[in-house]
């Protein structure tokens, strides 16, 4: 309990502050807006804090308070305040003050602008997200949790480039489908191909840049720690003390294109709720922070390391999201259901880690009693 409300604490102060500042704000009505955005962000994020888990756990305790301090910062008035209003400022072709100034008196004019800009958004987030399901599906891992799915496209996954080729694929059928019949205000059908052709290839291109550095940078690491074992010299620990400083602002940088990734669809949902900018913030801010301590508890109580699929799970949640992203375009989804395919995905995997603990448990006593007995 008392891990618990150590790594919450953060997140209860913060939630105490929205709250208070919503009913000054708006009163007791706005309250509950907030209370229903917050519950809406964390359901339709679990599987975001998951993810963020397993990149977390590489990082030491100092870059973890970092994604707890500047990085809720980034996420609370970078994501779910600033994001929306800079939207609407490059679509709408108006200068910051405007859009801030729009999105405070035309309420209903600055929802429409980032209503029309949810193609470009959807197309962005859904490639970034659909790279990370692809990656991961097609390592070859010594844990699988569908291994009638999962072996197969290991296996596959030797293909060099195949993610990518995939993710292109899934792009251009979309960007003439979807994108050629979505539904408009203004502009050409072949406008908005193309513009969720360019925004999905930027969402790829940031992909592949961001994970691309991370990665780099922690094999560089893991090469000097080597080193660093054989013999270790005065200058080459500040040579590696340096490197590690870079792999795990990197690993930030990583982690935070995937947070913003992931709340695309809450920004969007939450205007189903309100089009106050403030109330927004407040409550997918509280939302948040949740989120991120949520992501600190499973890593500092190895929560990964016990339920063995959760991290399947999140990351199957993840690949249904892409899809669901990708295919909003067109159609409205509910956020209801979103929210439902990643609770279920995660309950199962967490329901198949459980079983197959109990498992391992049950034949820890046999196995041991097999040995006992072939002693001489």
């Amino acid at each position: 309990m008392a891990v618990l409300l150590r790594t919450f604490r953060w997140a209860f102060l913060f939630t105490a502050l929205g709250l208070g500042a919503g009913v000054l704000y708006g009163g007791w009505a706005a309250l509950g807006i907030v209370a229903i955005l917050a519950v809406l962000e964390v359901s339709l994020s679990f599987d975001n804090a998951v993810v963020n888990a397993g990149v977390l756990k590489k990082m030491n305790a100092f870059w973890q308070k970092i994604f707890l301090t500047v990085g809720v910062l980034i996420a609370v008035f970078g994501m779910r305040l600033a994001f929306p209003v800079v939207i609407v400022a490059i679509t709408a072709r108006l200068n910051p003050y405007d859009a801030v100034h729009l999105a405070l008196t035309d309420k209903d004019r600055y929802q429409q602008l980032v209503t029309d800009a949810h193609p470009a958004i959807a197309a962005f987030g859904g490639m970034f997200l659909l790279m990370i399901f692809l990656d991961f599906i097609f390592e070859d891992r010594d844990i699988q949790w569908l291994q009638w799915l999962e072996r197969p496209l290991a296996r596959l996954g030797k293909v060099d480039m195949l993610a990518a080729c995939i993710a292109l694929t899934v792009l251009l059928i979309t960007s003439y489908t979807f994108a050629a019949h979505a539904h408009q205000h203004g502009g050409t059908h072949a406008d908005k191909a193309q513009t969720v052709l360019v925004s999905g290839i930027a969402g790829l291109a940031t992909y592949l840049v961001v994970g691309g550095l991370s990665g780099f940078f922690e094999n560089r690491l893991e090469e000097e720690e080597e080193q660093e074992a054989e013999a270790a010299r005065t200058g080459r620990q500040r040579s590696a003390t340096a490197l590690a400083g870079r792999a795990a602002f990197f690993t930030f940088l990583y982690l935070e294109v995937l947070d913003a990734s992931f709340s695309f669809d809450g920004v969007i949902g939450a205007f189903a709720i309100t089009n106050d900018i403030v109330l927004m913030a407040l409550g997918l801010g509280i939302g948040a922070m949740y989120v991120r301590s949520l992501t600190v508890y499973l890593v500092r109580q190895g929560t990964l390391d016990d339920y063995v699929y959760l991290e399947h799970g999140a990351h199957y949640a993840i690949g249904a999201l892409a899809v669901i992203l990708m295919v909003t375009i067109q159609y409205q989804i509910n956020d209801v259901v979103t929210g439902l395919v990643g609770v279920v995905l995660i309950g199962w995997s967490f329901w198949s880690s459980v079983r197959r603990n109990r498992a391992l448990a049950a034949a820890e006593p046999e196995t041991a009693t097999a040995e006992t007995v072939r002693i001489p």
